[in-house]
Order: structure tokens, then C-alpha cells, then sequence
């Protein structure tokens, strides 16, 4: 089984990590966002519909009578308790489900050679060893914060800071210009590790 290259993209909020990984997929990686699988296991896992009505009340039911991401993102706003149970409860799960992705890829008869995901919590949650390249993506905090559309948000104070992730990954861009920059860079970084023989 030919495993693919597997890539983690992290950094800050509003850094540009959405727009790297789609940069990816353009250029020929198979990818999987963190949304994607929170809003999977949200819509088809009755043990996390469990834990969150148990927790928060059935408020947080949307129309279909699934967790609602929106009304879960009001009740943790700017609750650090909240905000910290609902992280530890789908942290472990998102892995999980990456994890299994990940597997189904390397399983195929015909395997893309790189697989990225975008980690928010990467260093801060360990998860580093999972991967075995890192992209971070950084910018200033002041256009970080423009992107947001002038929010800050509280989860900055616990990131660890952008200079130390720079030093342990493997690959690191400051996100300040176009996009077309960033898609160019991401296509460097592909043609790197294309070119790679990471087999022991």
C-alpha cells in the first residue's frame, strides 16, 4: 500500500489556511478541511449530539434536529469553559476521522502522492506527529484581524506564537500579498514533495 505524503497546515486565525488548502487541491493533493469533518460528525454522530445537548440544552438543535454549528458557535462565544469542552470533545474525534481518511486514500489502486488537511491546534494539541510534513501560513495580526472583519478572538491568547511554529515546521509562508503568490508557493512546496523519497 503506497501511503500519501501527509501534510498538515496550521497557523493563526484569519492567516489564509482555507485558501492554502484549496490551493493544494488545485495542484493535485487530495484534501480534507477541519470544518468539513466537524460539520460530518455534527450532521451523523449521535454520541457527539448526545454530549452537546447533554451539555448545552437542546437550543442548540437546529431545524432538522441536528447540532446547528451556528447556535453552538453563539453558545461558546467568548465562554472559555465552553469553548474548552467543546475542543476537547471533537479534537480526538476530527483525528479520528482524518486518521480513517487518510487510510481509505493509501488503500486506493491508484493513491494521489499528497493528502493535506488544515490543523488549527497542531502544536498546541501535540498533533504533529501525525504528519509528516507542516506548512504554517502567517501574517500580521493586524491584517489577520482585517480578515476577520475587525473581530478579535480570544483563542489568539492560547495559540502558541507564529515565530516558534515557523522554527518546527517544514515549510512556513508569510500570507501578505495575492493569492496567486500563495498559489504559486504551494505549487513550489508540491514539486518539493513530489520530488521526495520519504520511505525509510
Amino acid at each position: 500500500m503506497s501511503r500519501p505524503i501527509a501534510v498538515a497546515i496550521t497557523g493563526g486565525i484569519g492567516a489564509g489556511k482555507s485558501t492554502a488548502l484549496a490551493c493544494f487541491r488545485r495542484h493535485g493533493a487530495a484534501t480534507v478541511s477541519s470544518d468539513e469533518i466537524v460539520h460530518h460528525l455534527l450532521a451523523t454522530d449521535s454520541e457527539v449530539e448526545r454530549a452537546l445537548v447533554e451539555r448545552f440544552g437542546k437550543e442548540i438543535l437546529g431545524t432538522d434536529g441536528r447540532p446547528d454549528r451556528e447556535r453552538i458557535a453563539v453558545r461558546v462565544f467568548n465562554d472559555r469553559v465552553a469553548l474548552d469542552f467543546l475542543e476537547k470533545l471533537l479534537h480526538p474525534l476530527v483525528s479520528r476521522e482524518y486518521m480513517a481518511w487518510r487510510e481509505q486514500l493509501g488503500a486506493l489502486a491508484d493513491p494521489p502522492a499528497v493528502c493535506v488537511t488544515e490543523v488549527p491546534l497542531l502544536y498546541e494539541v501535540g498533533a504533529e506527529e501525525r504528519f509528516d510534513k507542516v506548512v504554517v501560513v502567517t501574517a500580521p495580526s493586524k491584517l489577520r484581524e482585517a480578515r476577520r472583519g475587525g473581530r478579535r478572538d480570544d483563542r489568539e491568547d492560547r495559540l502558541i506564537p507564529d515565530r516558534e511554529k515557523v522554527k518546527r515546521a517544514d515549510f512556513s509562508f508569510v500570507n501578505t500579498g495575492t493569492p496567486d503568490e500563495l498559489d504559486a508557493w504551494v505549487a513550489g512546496v508540491m514539486a518539493t514533495l513530489t520530488g521526495e523519497d520519504l520511505s525509510p
